[in-house]
């Protein structure tokens, strides 16, 4: 009789184990969709950055004198002095 009793909670216990492990998978399954939800977000942000960094460039390239001051590390507008 008490080995009855002992093999019901044994029963009982790998139950809840198996209704735990099911509810493991189905977290584990909404976090992997969540992460690769994210990965898609931060390549779409990534591209954007990368396209609005190549169109300021393509702006500063047309804008005169722009290009030779970034280069050379100097303002050519003496109105605006260098900050410290």
């Amino acid at each position: 009789m008490a080995d009855l009793k002992h093999l019901d909670q044994i029963a009982e216990r790998v139950e809840r184990l198996l209704l735990r492990h099911e509810e493991l998978q189905r977290t584990n399954t909404l976090l992997q969709q969540q992460v690769q939800a994210l990965q898609h977000e931060r390549d779409t942000l990534k591209s954007r950055l990368n396209t609005a960094r190549a169109r300021i460039d393509a702006l500063l390239d047309r804008l005169p004198g722009v290009s030779a001051a970034l280069e050379g590390g100097t303002d050519s507008d003496p109105s605006h002095p260098e900050r410290p």
